[in-house]
């Protein structure tokens, strides 16, 4: 992109300002600049206006959850089908990995975070360990991509290297930077954060799909014939990586998504809660539970909304190609951001001063007519790590991986 079609570009958004410093750059800078204008999408500031009517929530109702006695029960024939297909190279998974170790004290990515007592072991490593019983157990290799950040694709893809892939085939792991969404004032007017640079940030979970494709990785997929994605997220040491229960249990039930949940461990838990949205399979955040629909009760004495998603999905790629042809919901969050003042100096606020613009992978749920919600145990499957110490900790992850026989 040359600055003349930049300045067309920033001129269809009102976004001219951008470009108040281009004359004071080195040409390296402004060739950084003018890249950043070509590749951002600054259409998320047109629908600031109706923030509101797109985050409206519709009429939440229960919604039917696989629950482990029935998956008991058909267990065997579960598996057989979802190993035929991984056998058939049907099956990639997606590892959501662009964040950083900020919260457990590290500079680092957070699947380097080493979780160790004896010896080292690392969050990255233990997904690999994962994934490794299904590719061991089905003797074939699985399409593994991974979705790094502005930030940690360079410090990820280079510690990979350096452990060797974990012993994984490194022709079936495949890196992929996510998609960066421009943050902006209240007006809609985005900032800069540096002279030659746009204030941005990752455009949430929900733009992990959109990201593969930017990277070239829908041909790929379409070219090794893979139909379904497992994406899960990073923080979570113990889940099941391409279960093959699960992904039979979603073919059996001819489900566009099947969703891993587990039983919540009290009305308040932090967790998304699955249900359905006007019918249609959806997952309402815990802080938008009412005390209405956290006492709800089913005709058995059970809380009808109790079955917490763990970030861990199974999609239909082919439905993914249809719902991502359309506009997903945008969630404008207020946020505290780092901008240049009309001086040109850095200011870092300490408080929200303007939007940042995030899709999120719950929205994928709601846009699908067919949803499997797939209970697991949740001591053992459910180990996330977000806190150095406390809930949902290094230290309770640690005692679960021990539970489970895992030595660290």
């Amino acid at each position: 992109m040359d600055l003349e079609q930049a300045k067309q570009k920033l001129s269809k958004y009102q976004q001219e300002h951008l470009l108040k410093y281009f004359g004071e750059l080195t040409d390296y800078e402004k060739e950084q600049l003018l890249q950043q204008i070509e590749e951002t999408d600054f259409s998320a500031v047109t629908r600031i206006a109706d923030k509101e009517e797109q985050q409206k929530q519709g009429k939440i109702s229960p919604i039917d959850v696989m629950q482990l006695s029935e998956i008991k029960q058909n267990q065997e024939f579960f598996t057989q089908t979802g190993k035929e297909c991984i056998r058939a190279g049907k099956v990639g998974a997606v590892l959501l990995a662009g964040g950083m170790g900020t919260r457990l004290g590290s500079d680092a990515p957070k699947g380097m975070y080493n979780i160790g007592i004896t010896k080292p072991v690392y969050i990255f490593q233990r997904i690999i360990e994962n994934l490794f019983e299904v590719v061991d157990e089905v003797k074939t290799w699985i399409h593994l991509f991974i979705m790094t950040s502005e930030k940690n694709h360079e410090m990820t893809v280079s510690f990979f290297k350096e452990k060797q892939f974990f012993g994984y085939d490194e022709n079936h792991i495949h890196f992929f930077r996510q998609d960066m969404a421009p943050a902006s004032d209240y007006q809609g007017n985005i900032y800069l954060e540096e002279k030659g640079k746009l204030a941005t940030s990752p455009n949430g979970n929900g733009g992990w799909y959109t990201s593969m494709a930017n990277a070239g990785l829908s041909a790929f997929m379409k070219q090794e014939g893979i139909e379904w994605l497992n994406v899960f997220a990073v923080d979570n040491v113990l889940q099941k990586v391409a279960d093959p229960c699960f992904i039979g249990a979603a073919l059996a039930k001819n489900c566009e998504v099947g969703a891993k949940v587990v039983r919540k461990n009290n009305p308040d838990e932090k967790v998304g809660v699955i249900c359905l949205e006007d019918g249609h399979p959806s997952i309402v955040e815990y802080y938008e539970l009412t005390d209405m629909l956290r006492n709800t009760m089913t005709k058995d004495g059970e809380p009808a909304y109790n079955f917490g998603v763990i970030l861990n999905y199974l999609f239909k790629v082919k439905s993914l190609e249809t719902i991502v042809s359309r506009e997903l919901p945008l969630h404008i969050v207020k946020k505290k951001i780092p901008y240049l003042d009309e001086n040109g100096r850095l200011c870092k606020p300490e408080e929200p001063n303007g939007y940042k613009f995030e899709t999120l992978i719950l929205d994928f749920i709601k846009l699908l007519s067919s949803c499997l919600p797939f209970e697991v145990e949740r001591e053992k499957e459910f180990a996330p790590i977000k806190n150095k110490t406390g809930i949902d900790s290094v230290e309770s992850a640690r005692r679960l991986l021990k539970q489970n026989g895992i030595t660290l």
